[in-house]
């Protein structure tokens, strides 16, 4: 026979209560949350199966799929999936190799380490925009410092067509969201330095051991975790990358990513219906990734721990 424990009780109550009462708090998140991202995410995945266009958003017709299958008989997407990818796939390595290096330097104690912190992320706090237009002027052909610079050190003996050539405009984009980037994912990974346990550190240097070492054995596989939440961040931001290669390559057809292709049929083209369906199907592929990288990476973490 089980007999009635009111601690038991009580502690249960408790939890239950505080259950409901995280939920009470989160409900005006939630509520905004609906109001200012699902609304117009329905909006526009509903806009997707229909013939809408800008001029006329109100008198449309359902169209069923005939969007989406246009936009996968459509050659000038998958140049725009391939060109996202290609940016991402490079892009986010060199970032986080780059954020480690910087992030093990402003780790380190030395004399203007705050300033020098200050001017790391200098590049991270300029919009994205100005820092665009910034270097379409500096890789100009015909004015950017960049070719002059190159010129003057005797490296080139012409100007280079950085952005008016297909494939260095692929490369200058990287390169641009590389500069752009790395700050942020150095600010990740400091955080995560600063995380770990200081002996660890102090007992490598009393013993003498080479930061290789210490480095191998000791910080990267206590970084594993915060690395992993730090690239799959950045992968998704750059899955979803618009301004910059919109700038850069000019609404290029052979450059444009997912999100430019989107942008120059809602915009350019005046064509909703088709438009929406190019964004939602770049929602799905986020949400695929997403879930793909998460899922994958929980594995890793669980093997780690």
């Amino acid at each position: 026979m089980k007999f009635f424990h009111p601690q038991k009780f009580k502690k249960r109550q408790v939890s239950y209560a505080a259950k409901y009462l995280n939920w009470l708090f989160l409900t005006p998140c939630l509520l905004t949350l609906i109001i200012c991202a699902g609304w117009p995410l329905i909006r526009t995945i509903s806009f997707g199966f229909t013939d809408a266009t800008l001029d006329n958003l109100s008198d449309i017709s359902f169209v069923g799929v005939d969007n989406f299958v246009a936009i996968a008989r459509d050659q000038d997407w998958w140049k725009a999936v391939l060109n996202t990818f290609v940016i991402a796939i490079v892009s986010v390595p060199l970032e986080t190799i780059f954020g480690m290096v910087i992030a093990l330097i402003l780790h380190r104690n030395f004399k203007g380490r705050g300033w020098m912190r200050a001017i790391v992320l200098v590049p991270w706090t300029i919009p994205t925009i100005v820092s665009a237009r910034m270097w379409a002027w500096m890789l100009n052909d015909s004015y950017g410092i960049i070719n002059d610079l190159l010129i003057r050190m005797s490296v080139i003996k012409e100007p280079i067509p950085w952005i008016a050539s297909n494939a260095l405009s692929i490369v200058s984009i990287i390169l641009v969201d590389v500069w752009k980037t790395t700050p942020y994912m150095a600010l990740l990974l400091l955080a995560g330095l600063q995380s770990l346990p200081q002996d660890c550190f102090e007992a490598a240097e009393v013993d003498s051991i080479p930061f290789r070492t210490t480095f191998k054995s000791i910080i990267l596989p206590l970084m594993k975790p915060t690395i992993i939440v730090a690239m799959i961040f950045r992968t998704l931001d750059a899955v979803r990358i618009f301004d910059l290669v919109y700038i850069l390559s000019s609404g290029n057809n052979e450059n444009a990513t997912m999100s430019v292709y989107s942008r120059r049929f809602l915009v350019d083209y005046a064509d909703v219906g088709y438009g929406s369906a190019a964004a939602t199907v770049l929602l799905f592929f986020v949400a695929f990734l997403s879930i793909l990288y998460i899922s994958f990476n929980q594995k890793k973490l669980r093997e780690m721990s």
